[in-house]
């Protein structure tokens, strides 16, 4: 077990430095998502009641958009310097790397989101209710990052891969990005937890689900 958590943590400390030194995908995502932001605000002239109504969709179509861009990063390192194989063949078991990568991916977006969460209050002048809306965040992050890290090592290997993120992973993500926006539309509207917690519940489901099954495909997707 002990060698297990240090082959993730190595795997993902790798990715940390690599970002540090490149910012690739924290600017990608913050700026995607800074932008799509300040759009929606601008074209989205309206009253107070219709913002409040529409704000966690604008929210979650820029979290769900700037985290593509995340994912099309995940591998794209190993991949322009050639050092896929390497990966491949480091001396740790496959779901080890998986772990790793999921994490790192996990933690970027979620950094980019916390960010970006004062710049939509800011934008949409509406009321977070931070206590609650964080565990949102962050089980509809880690959704994300759990099946979008099995896609993008797939997309990898495609010529269009911008193309075939998106067209392969979009449609298996939906029940997050549905469940997401209610669950954070119920939050901002200030309803009790019992009318937030039914959409936690499907969101924890997903999670747990696709974590264990991704974990398990990588090892296939990687021989691929």
């Amino acid at each position: 077990m002990k060698d297990y958590l240090a082959g993730v943590t190595t795997i993902l400390w790798k990715d940390v430095l690599t970002e540090l030194r490149t910012k690739d995908i924290l600017l990608s995502v913050f700026i995607f998502a800074l932008l799509s932001l300040v759009i929606f605000s601008f074209a989205l002239r309206a009253d107070r009641a219709t913002v409040a109504g529409i704000a966690p969709g604008v929210l979650w179509a820029a979290f769900s958009f700037s985290g593509i861009l995340a994912l099309n990063r995940a591998f794209a390192t190993e991949r322009e310097k050639g050092s896929l194989e390497g990966l491949v063949i480091t001396p740790v078991s496959r779901d080890a790397i998986y772990f790793g990568k999921m994490l790192g991916v996990l933690i970027f977006m979620l950094a980019a989101e916390i960010v970006l969460l004062p710049v939509f209050v800011v934008l949409f002048n509406v009321p977070l209710d931070l206590p609650r809306l964080l565990p949102i965040i962050f089980l509809a992050t880690l959704g994300f990052a759990s099946v979008g890290t099995v896609f993008s090592a797939i997309a990898v290997n495609t010529r269009s891969r911008e193309i075939m993120l998106p067209v392969l992973f979009l449609p298996v993500v939906v029940p997050v990005v549905i469940s997401a926006v209610e669950a954070s539309a119920r939050v901002m509207a200030g309803e009790p937890w019992s009318n937030v917690s039914v959409w936690l519940q499907v969101l924890v489901a997903f999670d747990v689900i696709f974590v264990v099954v991704s974990s398990l495909v990588f090892e296939y997707v990687l021989e691929e």
